[in-house]
């Protein structure tokens, strides 16, 4: 439970659509993930705002394709 919380806090970034989404996904997702995509999942909350939100709107495309399958549920929240 405690790493839930911290993934929660981790989530609180400085753009509110980011926020929104990574909050759904916390609820929606974040609890059915395995060890490879919560691993996926702490890389990607390591980019900067901007970066994640444009892989997450598709207006940037990921170079890491290891990212795809946790990034892909992102988009769907």
């Amino acid at each position: 439970m405690k790493e839930l919380e911290r993934a929660r806090w981790r989530c609180r970034r400085g753009l509110l659509e980011l926020d929104i989404v990574l909050h759904r996904f916390m609820d929606e997702y974040y609890i059915q993930l395995d060890e490879t995509e919560l691993k996926q999942f702490e890389n990607l909350l390591l980019l900067s705002d901007n970066d994640l939100w444009d892989m997450i709107t598709a207006k940037k495309i990921i170079e890491d394709r290891n990212l795809q399958s946790v990034l892909g549920l992102l988009q769907k929240s």
